[in-house]
């Protein structure tokens, strides 16, 4: 059985940034899935699920509305291990590329004031599983931490 290519990555070197997790064919199409790690896997704690679920609501409805990569949104949603998310774009990038996009709809997170869009009984499976304070806070952070001074060590994988 072949080993799943992000199971390979040192997650003891990993730092939080913005990395391309993998590029995929689909007919003439690239995929590309970015890996937003938040936190230092096995060196922080892992986020809760109520603030990743408004962060995925909140995201998703950011990039779904974005100019120029609502069309080329495929996914954006959390990893299993709650240190992330994971982003799929139709088309080919690196992380560099799509910082300007995560700042902005990292902001649009922080700044974020109201009810989180579908976080009802009709537009979600567990709408009241969510923390919107929580989720700005982590947000703020990230931008602050990764996004407004990225350099290239939060930008590739550790070999």
């Amino acid at each position: 059985m072949e080993q799943i290519a992000s199971f390979t990555i040192d997650h003891l070197r990993l730092l939080k940034g913005v990395y391309v997790s993998r590029k995929d064919k689909v007919g003439d199409q690239v995929i590309t899935t970015f890996d937003i790690r938040m936190t230092r896997p096995n060196m922080e704690p892992v986020m809760n699920t109520a603030e990743m679920h408004a962060i995925e609501h909140l995201a998703a409805t950011y990039l779904r509305n974005d100019e120029t990569y609502g069309n080329k949104t495929i996914y954006f949603g959390p990893m299993g291990c709650r240190t992330g998310f994971y982003l799929l774009l139709a088309g080919e990038y690196e992380s560099k590329d799509v910082i300007p996009l995560l700042t902005s709809m990292y902001e649009f997170i922080r700044d974020f004031e109201g009810d989180v869009p579908g976080a009802s009984a009709i537009g979600c499976g567990n709408y009241l599983d969510m923390n919107l304070n929580m989720a700005k806070y982590l947000a703020k952070h990230f931008l602050n931490e990764v996004l407004y001074n990225i350099s290239e060590e939060h930008l590739i994988y550790p070999v």
